[in-house]
């Protein structure tokens, strides 16, 4: 992460740098399964666990943990190949991994240390 954030600036317009969002996986576009991919993963989506949301005091979260075999039959462009970890998933390709929430929700961060785990955030009383 540190690496992108150091070439995050990549030009200046009036004097002013401007971030260059291309490097961001979260700006391109999503990139959807195949079918023969979405059906080796939903195999795996009634195992797919839910954490109660938690929040502070502007967001509310979630962690859902995928079954760690499931890891096996995402493709690899979903993976950031400098972590090996999951990348950010954009939500059409989330919930194209199987995972059902409301809407609001967004992927900011996969639990380096369990992989597996997918973190989620959304503002507080979104909708309402």
């Amino acid at each position: 992460m540190a690496k992108k954030l150091k070439h995050f600036f990549s030009f200046q317009f009036l004097g002013v740098q401007v971030p260059d969002y291309s490097q961001f996986d979260t700006m391109s576009r999503p990139r959807y399964l195949t079918e023969s991919e979405r059906a080796k993963i939903l195999e795996f989506q009634d195992m797919i666990h839910y954490s109660p949301r938690y929040t502070d005091d502007t967001h509310e979260y979630r962690h859902v943990m995928l079954p760690k075999s499931m890891l096996k039959a995402i493709p690899q462009d979903y993976f950031n190949p400098e972590s090996g970890t999951l990348r950010i998933l954009l939500e059409e390709e989330w919930r194209g991994l199987g995972i059902t929430q409301s809407l609001g929700w967004e992927h900011y961060e996969t639990h380096a240390p369990e992989p597996h785990i997918l973190l989620f955030k959304r503002p507080i009383n979104y909708g309402q």
